[in-house]
C-alpha cells in the first residue's frame, strides 16, 4: 500500500478520502485555493499546500501545479475524487509520467469509457443494449438531420459530460439550434470540450445504476444498484439502494451486463455502469462513469464496503479480496444532497458565511459534510455541501429515518434544499416508489416557504386550545367536588355545557 496519498479536491468528499486515508494509517496532503485556506479538507490533510486562485481554471484543474506538489510533498499517489480532474485521461497520463499513481482506471480505459460516444461503439460492438442515437460527434446540420431521423424528442449530450453539463431536452425542431449552442458552450466550460451527439428521449424511464469493481486481474464484480430516478435539469436529488423497479431476476441480468461493459472497456478500478430501464422492463446503456460518484456511500450503506479503500488497494495492484457470489445487500438506504440553492427561488445558489450546523446522528445515519460554523460558501464551486443518508432494515423505515434527520438538520446562515427534501419525503408518490426520471417536473410540485410551517402552527395552536379547554374543565370539577358537588354531578354539567 501507499505510504502518502495527495487528494486533489476540495469540499465533502476530500474529507471523506482523507478519512478513509487515515483509517489505512496513510499519510495526506491537501491542496487548495486561496479561498479554501480555512476550508475543512485543509484542517483535516497532514499538508496542506495552495494551487492558486478562486476560479477551478487557476487551482483544481491546474493539473501542473498539483503534479508540483505531490512531488514536493512526496506523494506516491493522487486521488481525483469526483468533478474537477477525475476523468481527464490526460491527468491520469501525466500523473503516471511524474511516476506518481492515479486512483483511478488507466487513461486509456478513461478515454475510451469517458468519451460517450466511443462507449457507445464500444457497447455495441459487445452486444451491450444502448440507448437508440448516434455514435459519432455531429456538427449542428448533422444534429439536424439526426434528430429529424431519430424523432423527437431527442436529448443533446456531450461527449465529454457527465453529471448533467453539456444536456438539454429538445420537443420540437424550433428549439433544436438554440439547445444545440447551449449545450456546447456549457460542455465547453465544464469539459473544455464541446462535441455533442443525440439520443432518444425514453419516456418515463427510470435511472439504475450499477456500482462495479475491478482489479487488475481479470476480477469484476458489481455492487448491486442505485435507483437514481430523482433528479431536476438531470442533476441526481436522491438516490437509493436497492430500486424498487428491479426484481431479482432483472438485478442479475443488468449486473450481468454491468460486469460484461466494463470488461468490453478494458475498465479497472471503481466505476459506475449506468442504465435507463423502460416502463416495461427493457434496459440501455446510458454511459459508464469512469470515477468515484457523488453517491457512493448509498452502496457503502448496503453492502458494507468502503468503496474509497477499494479504490487504493486497486491502484496500488491488490486483487479484488471477494468473488460476486459474496456480495450481499443487506436492508435499504438513501441519500439526499444538499445544496446551498434556495428551493424557493428558483434554486437561485446561496453563497455566504454559514453561521451555525447542527446535524443529526443516531442509529442508521451518516452525515458526508465539508462545512462548519464560519464556513464561508463561494460563488466558485458546485452548491453541494453535504450529503445526508439514512439505513433501515426495509425502504419504509429508512424514509422514517431519513424525515427524522431532515428534521434536525439545521444550516444557518445560507439557504439550502433540506425544505424540497422534508417534502419530497412525504410525498405519496416517492414513498410508493411511483416516479421516473421525469417526477420532479410533471408530478411533484413545492409547497411555498412557510407553508409547511403555518400548517404545523396550526396543528400546535389547535392541540395547545384543546389541552387548555380539558385543563379548566378538569379544575372546574376539581372546584365543585371541594364545594360538595359528586362527580355525577360535575359530569353532567360538563356535558350539558359542552365541555
Amino acid at each position: 500500500m501507499f505510504q502518502k496519498i495527495l487528494v486533489a479536491n476540495r469540499g465533502e468528499i476530500a474529507v471523506r478520502i482523507l478519512r478513509a486515508c487515515r483509517e489505512l494509517g496513510l499519510q495526506t496532503v491537501a491542496v487548495y485555493s486561496d479561498v479554501d485556506r480555512h476550508s475543512l479538507h485543509v484542517r483535516y490533510a497532514d499538508e496542506a499546500y495552495c494551487i492558486g486562485t478562486a476560479p477551478p481554471r487557476d487551482s483544481y484543474l491546474r493539473a501542473d501545479r498539483i503534479i508540483d506538489v505531490a512531488k514536493r510533498a512526496g506523494a506516491e499517489a493522487i486521488h481525483p475524487g469526483y468533478g474537477f480532474l477525475a476523468e481527464n485521461a490526460d491527468f491520469a497520463q501525466a500523473c503516471l509520467d511524474a511516476g506518481i499513481a492515479f486512483v483511478g482506471p488507466t487513461p486509456a480505459a478513461i478515454r475510451r469509457m469517458g468519451d460517450k460516444t466511443w462507449a457507445r461503439q464500444t457497447m455495441i460492438a459487445a452486444g451491450v443494449p444502448v440507448v437508440p442515437g448516434t455514435y459519432e460527434p455531429l456538427t449542428d446540420e448533422q444534429a439536424r438531420i439526426e434528430a429529424e431521423r431519430i424523432g423527437y424528442p431527442v436529448l443533446i449530450k456531450a461527449a465529454a459530460g457527465g453529471g448533467g453539463k453539456g444536456m438539454r431536452r429538445v420537443d420540437a425542431p424550433a428549439n433544436l439550434l438554440p439547445a444545440l449552442h447551449a449545450a456546447r458552450r456549457e460542455a465547453l466550460e465544464a469539459f473544455g470540450d464541446d462535441a455533442i451527439y443525440l439520443e432518444k428521449v425514453i419516456e418515463g424511464a427510470r435511472h439504475i445504476e450499477f456500482q462495479v469493481l475491478a482489479d487488475n486481474y481479470g476480477q469484476v464484480v458489481h455492487l448491486g444498484e442505485r435507483e437514481c430516478s430523482i433528479q431536476r435539469r438531470h442533476q441526481k436529488l436522491i438516490e437509493e439502494s436497492p430500486s424498487r423497479a428491479v426484481d431479482a431476476d432483472l438485478r442479475r441480468r443488468m449486473g450481468q451486463t454491468a460486469v460484461q461493459a466494463v470488461l468490453a472497456g478494458g475498465y479497472t478500478s471503481v466505476g459506475t455502469v449506468e442504465f435507463l430501464l423502460d416502463r416495461d422492463k427493457n434496459f440501455y446503456f446510458l454511459e459508464m462513469n469512469t470515477r468515484l460518484q457523488v453517491e457512493h456511500p448509498v452502496t457503502e450503506l448496503v453492502t458494507g464496503i468502503d468503496l474509497v479503500r477499494e479504490q487504493l488497494r486497486l491502484a496500488a495492484g491488490r486483487r479484488l479480496p471477494y468473488k460476486q457470489e459474496d456480495i450481499a445487500v443487506k436492508g435499504w438506504a438513501l441519500e439526499c444532497r444538499i445544496c446551498a440553492e434556495d428551493p424557493y427561488n428558483n434554486f437561485l445558489p446561496s453563497t455566504g458565511r454559514i453561521t451555525a450546523v447542527y446535524e443529526p446522528s443516531g442509529q442508521g445515519i451518516r452525515v458526508d459534510s465539508g462545512i462548519f460554523a464560519g464556513f464561508e460558501v463561494s460563488i466558485y464551486y458546485d452548491p453541494l455541501i453535504a450529503k445526508l443518508l439514512a439505513w433501515g432494515e426495509t425502504r419504509g423505515e429508512a424514509i422514517l429515518r431519513m424525515k427524522r434527520a431532515l428534521s434536525e438538520y439545521k444550516i444557518l446562515g445560507i439557504k439550502t434544499t433540506i425544505p424540497l427534501f422534508q417534502q419530497l419525503m412525504n410525498s405519496f408518490s416517492f414513498i410508493g416508489g411511483q416516479f421516473d426520471i421525469n417526477f420532479m417536473e410533471s408530478d411533484f410540485a413545492l409547497r411555498g416557504e412557510g407553508e409547511g410551517q403555518h400548517a404545523d402552527l396550526a396543528a400546535l395552536a389547535a392541540a395547545a386550545h384543546a389541552y387548555r379547554r380539558r385543563q379548566t374543565s378538569l379544575m372546574r370539577g376539581l372546584a365543585q367536588r371541594r364545594a360538595g358537588d359528586s362527580s355525577w354531578k360535575t359530569a353532567a354539567r360538563s356535558r350539558r355545557w359542552g365541555r
